[in-house]
């Protein structure tokens, strides 16, 4: 364990000394010292060892881990000054120039793509229904089938503010709010915010926003949600967009799928966008689960309906080619006046 921890820290160390950017430095921050992160799984895996040494296995994790942090903050703070250094080079300003520059303003490249999913499916018939972003567990896990043992429920992915109430992990809780004041036939959407304990990275941010549908009615099947998702696909990438679906598995939804949409850089053919596969996944969906009706008052022998949930962010970067999640929240002036 000792020797593992110092090899570590060295290489740690020299990665830190390498970053020239604070963006590059957080990715090896998260890398090392994230849930998921080399360090930790040191420290969660001290349990395999004899309980005699994991005292001391723990102070040397310990020490490495301050040390670490420590080199992590001494550097941000280097970079922030050189980073700070630099803009203020580049973004220098003569201010003796006489010359008024009229600067308007404009959406936000999520609100932009927000209200043209919205404005499609209303078209459709969909009512757009808001729910609290501040939940209870019943509506965010235990009326959508996911029971008090389901790792969802960890502390490490969800903000709890008590033992019942949390930020909502997902917009499905408002699904169970309507369904319990509207009984069938209903079609809704439910945009919005939710929050998971992430570390912010290239792919991952704690807030975040989705935009899930339901529809419940009597004779519904797959093939109507296919429809649906083909519309939207050509409606948002191309005509010739094509869809797919993978089995999965959604607590909510039985069968449930994985919905993956041609790629509209290459049509298809295989490039850096989709990894040379041809697709890209979207969102997830499926049949509503027979429990999940019965927990809302409906008759699952007399109706059915399906849902579907895409992360709003996920296809804003894939129409706009934005590849970092964090970018659209940084405040940049350069790149949000791109979407005026």
């Amino acid at each position: 364990m000792e020797e593992k921890v110092k090899q570590l820290t060295e290489e740690t160390v020299s990665a830190i000394a390498a970053c020239n950017t604070t963006a590059a430095l957080n990715d090896v921050r998260v890398k090392i010292l994230g849930k998921s992160g080399a360090l930790t799984a040191l420290l969660r895996n001290m349990k395999d060892l004899p309980p005699e040494q994991r005292p001391e296995a723990g102070k040397i994790v310990n020490v490495a881990r301050e040390k670490l942090e420590s080199a992590f903050s001494d550097r941000q703070d280097e970079l922030l000054r050189i980073e700070s250094e630099k803009r203020m080079r580049e973004e220098r300003i003569d201010i003796t120039i006489d010359e008024h520059i009229p600067l308007s303003g404009g959406l936000h490249p999520l609100t932009q793509v927000r209200n043209r999913i919205v404005e499609f499916f209303t078209s459709l018939g969909f009512v757009i229904a808001d729910s609290p972003e501040i939940e209870t567990d019943y509506y965010n896990f235990e009326a959508l089938n996911i029971p008090a043992d389901h790792p969802a429920r960890e502390m490490q992915d969800t903000f709890f503010v008590t033992d019942t109430i949390l930020l909502r992990s997902q917009t499905s809780a408002g699904q169970i709010r309507m369904m319990e004041k509207v009984k069938p036939p209903l079609k809704m959407l439910s945009p919005g915010r939710v929050f998971r304990a992430d570390e912010a990275d290239a792919t991952h941010t704690p807030v975040f926003h989705q935009i899930e549908g339901l529809v419940v009615d009597k004779g519904i099947t797959m093939c109507d949600l296919k429809g649906i998702l083909d519309l939207f696909a050509q409606k948002f990438f191309s005509k010739s967009t094509r869809t797919r679906f993978r089995p999965s598995y959604f607590p909510f939804t039985e069968p449930s799928v994985e919905v993956d949409a041609s790629c509209h850089r290459c049509g298809g053919k295989g490039c850096n966008v989709c990894k040379g596969t041809g697709w890209i996944e979207i969102m997830g969906a499926g049949m509503v689960n027979r429990n999940v009706l019965a927990n809302c008052g409906i008759d699952p022998d007399e109706y059915t309906g399906f849902a579907f949930g895409c992360g709003l962010d996920r296809i804003t970067s894939i129409i706009h080619g934005i590849t970092d999640a964090r970018i659209p929240f940084e405040n940049d002036i350069r790149f949000l006046k791109q979407f005026r």
